[in-house]
């Protein structure tokens, strides 16, 4: 073979990553790929463009809704004259808002046919049209209707990338990962950064529009189309494993869900008790005469929450826990925590609640990346694309269930008399 050739075979080996199928569904490398980090670096900012949008919306809930409210609205007031200042309309609603669509789309996407291209276009142009109606509204309804629009780029985005993962190295799984963990951090950031800045709720938005446009280069620009190779070998022949067959038909896959719930029960569960206290508590919490306001604390909690999240979801190729139901069981005793705070104002100081939201996003983001990456190594290949994208909509059940019950919750803690805290330091 001849020097030239060997260049082009090099290059060519660089630009499409070369894929065996085997006769389970196991795609293998047949030589060094030494062009991984554009999937890798690609699936990273797909993590966070995709997730970006979500997060900006949840951080904005609070002004969302204050925009709208000239006033804020109160519970009864107590003997002294003094009730609870918070909003009736809880950021339980906007959470709703931003989870409903994105649940009733990964429930869908599953069985829709993987036209990949076809999907991230839609997604990418819902993306842009969310920041456009949020910044644009001159009624609630319209900023509703941009959070929604958002919502549903988001579950268009998660489950095709999560199952496209499947046809490239497992690391990606990490890399996504990391870059949903980065989307909490940049989209909280960036949005109570740019806020304190004084810039306009529109012209933040409007700024955002970035994002959409980066994810677009980042699929069809950054990352490598899989190109797969049929083997045709005797082994190929062979009958598959029962276990390890892909599945075809709707009934076959409805039937292997159930083999799925050990992964999206426990995740689930960490899921509600995390999106409780975030959209249903973290607005009550309030510390009088610091150095933040009640909204700049409300932003700030949420960027805590999101470097935990960031920090977590980005450790799994150093730290591993394949134990998620005692990830549920330390969110649940947050719960405790953050609802005897919100009702009697017993914390002294309000950097013992981010240390404590800190550890809140830790265990959220670990139970999300460990489920994932476990799914990666236990369920065979041939059948991850169908298992990813189903069991990316357990996190979205829970947060649903959340934002129903955080909103009663809500309203009746806003109509008790006013705490005071007594001790401070």
């Amino acid at each position: 073979m001849s020097a030239s050739s060997k260049q082009q075979e090099a290059e060519d080996s660089d630009h499409n990553p070369q894929v065996v199928v085997t006769p389970t569904g196991a795609a293998h490398s047949i030589r060094h790929d030494r062009s991984l980090w554009r999937d890798l670096t690609a699936y990273w900012i797909l993590g966070l463009c995709n997730n970006y949008g979500y997060v900006v919306m949840l951080s904005a809930a609070h002004d969302i809704i204050a925009q709208f409210n000239d006033e804020p609205e109160v519970g009864e007031v107590d003997d002294t004259g003094k009730g609870r200042e918070c909003h009736l309309v809880s950021t339980g609603a906007i959470l709703l808002a931003d989870v409903l669509p994105s649940l009733f789309v990964k429930i869908l996407m599953p069985f829709f046919p993987f036209w990949v291209n076809v999907r991230i276009g839609i997604a990418v142009a819902c993306s842009a049209a969310g920041f456009l109606f949020v910044g644009f509204a001159n009624a609630e309804w319209m900023a509703l209707l941009g959070v929604i629009i958002t919502s549903a780029s988001s579950g268009i985005g998660e489950t095709t990338f999560l199952a496209y993962s499947s046809r490239f190295n497992k690391n990606v799984i990490s890399t996504w990962s990391s870059g949903t963990g980065g989307a909490g951090v940049i989209g909280s950031l960036s949005y109570a950064s740019l806020r304190s800045l004084d810039v306009s709720p529109r012209d933040t938005m409007l700024i955002m529009l970035i994002f959409p446009a980066i994810e677009a280069f980042a699929f069809w620009l950054l990352l490598r189309r899989p190109q797969v190779l049929p083997v045709t070998t005797v082994e190929s022949t062979e009958e598959l494993i029962s276990d390890e067959k892909p599945l075809v038909g709707f009934k076959e896959k409805l039937s292997y869900i159930k083999h799925l719930f050990k992964y999206m029960l426990p995740l689930c569960l960490v899921y509600f008790f995390e999106y409780f206290i975030n959209q249903g508590l973290f607005e009550l919490v309030y510390f009088e005469n610091i150095f933040l306001d009640k909204a700049s604390q409300y932003r700030w909690l949420n960027v805590d929450y999101q470097i935990g999240v960031f920090i977590s979801r980005s450790s799994v190729n150093i730290f591993q826990l394949n134990k998620i139901w005692l990830m549920s069981v330390f969110q649940c005793i947050n719960v405790v925590y953050f609802l005897t705070e919100v009702i009697w104002f017993y914390t002294p100081t309000i950097w013992i609640v981010f240390v404590i939201v800190l550890w809140e996003g830790l265990l959220g983001g670990g139970a999300y990346v460990n489920t994932f990456y476990r799914m990666s190594k236990e369920i065979a290949p041939g059948r991850q694309q169908f298992a990813m994208s189903m069991v990316v909509q357990s996190d979205s059940y829970g947060i649903a269930l959340a934002g129903f019950l955080a909103i009663p919750v809500h309203n009746a803690i806003c109509e008790l008399p006013a705490a005071v805290r007594s001790v401070v330091w």
